[in-house]
């Protein structure tokens, strides 16, 4: 019975999200947010903002705390409750899970949203987690704006303070990516802005949303924000104060195309034409900037936290992780665009005092992953690391399979670290999926830089309540992972090897900040073990609604005043 209440649930999502613009119009003719809100707390906040920064490792607030002011991260870490021991409690940790489990309050074993893109062993080929065909772009008539959130399979907080409210919360998603506004907004928002580069430099949307942008919306992009950043990139402080940091010129770092080494300063509007135009921001702190201008405009635009029913503004800053990509987790870059971040939030905090009033408000900072330092970089310091090759894996796994089964199509497809067997190749073959899962497990724990395997069988049959195969099952979708599960040893990636990446259940990718700050939130530290499927139900619990329907997590009650 529950499971049929819970599908009902989301059921009712799906219809209600496809008429958004009707709800709009409807909450708008019934005076949207003038009706009474209570709850059970005695600090109520009218505003929650939640901040992710992509690819933000929990160490770049120690790092670099001696360098930031006093109003940006300082504020939120002396005078909000600092959680110093946060970790995901799930591989892979890549954006989209990491955004989805922040709100939903869940791992990808529920919420369904297990890579950044993954293979549809149904539609039997690789989608992106917020592709939606059935939509239309808004703003632009780029494909980029074929978005939705109609992958992700349960609610989030944002969807359930809608539920809460009837619709009169307003709920917006604001992110450079796609998936950094769509899924934190979910099913249930007022919308969802992300950002399109290339010749356009424009906030857009999809007809999930809405039919036309607002007018504040047009007007800003018609004001060509983009144009204002496309300018040199020099470092905020001399360049020989950057301590916390590499040298500036190093052979771990990847220089922009049409740029021959990756050092400053950097002339944007000379590289602008061969690195994808406005897109060439992303890359840059400037990218964080053109989300804090409209995040404040939205902020002011649409009078949120302006009454007692709740607001929710969710916002991603995703330039730090196309950074991090490109010139590694030791670069100045990094820290020259923390420095400068540190000074947008600041920014964006003011703007919250000014709008809705310190002590009306609550936030949470939080990342979707961290990142591996560069593993040749680590190999120069005498530490184990190194690299893995896809390619070469795929190729003695099917060369095994052939000299064994005389079947290499038993394999459909690698994505992720997991192996996808082709169910209707085993048939012919008459073969057992357990037993090939087995076969597989063998060769791949014997395999170069592999350190530890789990199949199908096993995760599906077992509970692992710890340790690594505890992370591998809180992010196995039963319907949509694959059949075999592989882990690398420390410090290996598949990548480049320029700059850096993420995705394994290693420290330096789970272990993220965690900061509240403000309304109903206490003023403290705590080194308590917490993981970042606890933020919803703990913002759940402040607003007292429900939790998202698929949650695991818990409510962190020393946060909570």
């Amino acid at each position: 019975m529950k499971s049929f209440w819970t599908a009902l649930l989301f059921t009712f999502l799906l219809i209600s999200c496809g008429t958004l613009p009707q709800k709009q119009e409807t909450l708008t003719n019934n005076s949207k947010n003038t009706q009474p809100f209570s709850t059970t707390n005695t600090v109520k906040p009218k505003l929650v903002v939640g901040i992710v920064v992509d690819q933000m490792r929990y160490d770049y607030l120690t790092r670099f705390y001696n360098r930031y002011g006093d109003g940006g991260f300082k504020r939120l870490m002396n005078h909000g409750f600092n959680l110093t021991n946060n970790h995901y409690n799930y591989v892979p940790t890549y954006t989209a899970p990491g955004h989805a489990s922040i709100y939903t309050g869940t791992s990808p074993m529920n919420n369904g949203i297990i890579g950044n893109n993954w293979f549809d062993k149904f539609e039997n080929k690789s989608i992106y987690n917020v592709s939606d065909d059935s939509v239309e772009p808004v703003g632009t008539t780029n494909a980029e704006g074929k978005m939705s959130p109609r992958r992700l399979l349960t609610t989030t907080v944002t969807d359930e303070l809608e539920l809460h409210t009837q619709g009169r919360s307003k709920v917006i998603g604001i992110s450079i990516k796609d998936r950094g506004a769509i899924l934190p907004a979910g099913h249930a928002a007022d919308a969802a802005y992300w950002y399109r580069g290339g010749d356009e430099g424009t906030f857009i949307s999809s007809t999930f949303y809405m039919n036309e942008l607002p007018q504040w919306v047009k007007e800003y992009n018609s004001s060509n924000p983009s144009q204002s950043y496309m300018k040199e990139w020099n470092t905020l402080y001399p360049l020989d104060s950057y301590l916390a940091s590499g040298t500036d010129l190093n052979e771990f770092e990847k220089a922009p195309r049409g740029k021959e080494t990756a050092t400053f300063p950097y002339d944007l509007p000379a590289l602008q034409d061969k690195n994808g135009g406005y897109s060439l921001l992303k890359a840059t702190p400037y990218g964080n900037s053109l989300v804090a201008d409209f995040a404040i405009a939205a902020l002011h635009n649409e009078q949120m936290g302006k009454d007692n029913i709740p607001d929710f503004l969710a916002i991603s800053f995703s330039s730090t992780d196309y950074v991090g990509h490109q010139y590694g987790v030791n670069a100045v870059e990094l820290e020259d665009t923390y420095l400068r971040l540190d000074l947008e939030i600041e920014r964006l905090l003011n703007a919250l005092d000014n709008q809705v009033g310190d002590g009306n408000y609550t936030i949470f900072l939080t990342a979707d992953h961290g990142a591996v330092n560069n593993p040749a970089y680590l190999q120069s310091q005498g530490i184990a690391a190194g690299y893995f090759e896809n390619d070469d894996l795929e190729k003695f796994l099917k060369e095994k399979l052939t000299s064994t089964y005389g079947n290499e199509l038993l394999i459909k497809k690698i994505s992720n670290s997991q192996v996808f067997l082709d169910y209707q190749e085993l048939e012919k073959a008459q073969l057992k999926s357990e037993e090939v899962q087995r076969y597989l497990s063998i060769l791949l724990t014997n395999y170069p830089s592999v350190d530890k395997v789990f199949t199908r069988e096993a995760l599906t049959n077992s509970n692992f309540t710890d340790g690594v195969g505890a992370l591998i099952q809180n992010g196995f979708h039963h319907k949509r992972s694959g059949d075999v599960v592989y882990v690398l040893e420390p410090g290996v990636i598949s990548y480049s090897r320029t700059g850096s990446t993420h995705g394994s259940s290693q420290s330096y990718d789970t272990h993220v900040p965690l900061l509240f700050y403000g309304a109903g939130i206490n003023k403290g530290t705590s080194a308590q073990r917490t993981h970042i499927i606890d933020i919803a139900p703990t913002i759940s619990n402040l607003l007292g609604i429900s939790f998202p329907n698929g949650t695991t997590g818990n409510p962190i009650l020393s946060v909570l005043k």
